[in-house]
């Protein structure tokens, strides 16, 4: 079913919100002597309120960034002209198809399974979609991604073995430590691997991900406003 997106919220500003990210954005790209011009924003829709969503597009926002395949076909399948829609999340095998189907860019390649899938469902639908592939950067157990001492192999394998055309790395550095070394080794890996594209930074930490090459940043909370808190006691993070 189509979540329709209702009206805006009379008390959320989305563009000043807008506003204020993009300036911020603005200046860490001059800081760090850069065109922010090469600096993209990407808006970390997932579970959000529908009059907030609403209210961001209407502001100008184009390229959103979803979890969850069904979740965004439900939110954006009635409105996809004019958009970018990025899948941010984990990615099972068994929704390779609809993703390549549905998502100008996949940022979360990171197994030769799901290569090998996306490489399969390219060739049948005639669509390739962008592709990131996700580090782990921080080397962390719960986390999806490649380990880094993995990503030139995969990518190479990626190339030759599965034919994919890759466009850049994402990464979520550890919560608990300084962003900035974990976003330099991902600049790293995908510059002696020819990449182009680095999907690095949130809320929290996207103006030093911007110092270290960001190209795009994945920002929820400082664009929306923070989540419902679940029973876990937590609120949701940017991805």
């Amino acid at each position: 079913m189509t979540a329709a997106l209702s009206r805006p919220d009379a008390d959320f500003d989305a563009a000043a919100a807008r506003a204020a990210i993009l300036e911020r954005i603005a200046v860490a790209a001059r800081a760090a002597g850069r065109d922010p011009a090469d600096v993209g924003l990407t808006a970390v829709s997932k579970t959000q309120p529908e009059d907030r969503v609403a209210a961001v597009v209407a502001a100008g926002q184009r390229v959103f960034g979803e979890n969850r395949v069904q979740e965004a076909v439900g939110r954006w399948a009635e409105r996809r002209e004019g958009l970018e829609l990025r899948l941010i999340g984990p990615l099972q095998t068994n929704k390779a198809r609809e993703a390549v189907t549905f998502f100008d860019v996949i940022e979360t390649l990171d197994r030769p399974k799901l290569a090998e899938t996306l490489a399969r469902e390219v060739q049948r639908l005639g669509r390739q979609p962008r592709l990131y592939v996700e580090v782990n950067i921080g080397e962390e157990p719960q986390k999806a991604g490649l380990l880094p001492q993995e990503a030139d192999a995969f990518i190479a394998r990626c190339r030759g073995e599965f034919g994919l055309s890759l466009e850049g790395l994402m990464c979520i550095p550890p919560q608990d430590e300084p962003p900035g070394p974990h976003f330099a080794l991902t600049a790293r890996i995908a510059a002696r691997n020819g990449l182009e594209r680095l999907s690095m930074g949130m809320s929290a930490d996207f103006e030093t991900a911007i110092r270290f090459g960001a190209t795009s940043v994945r920002v929820g909370t400082a664009l929306f406003g923070a989540r419902e808190v679940h029973a876990a006691g937590s609120a949701d993070e940017d991805h």
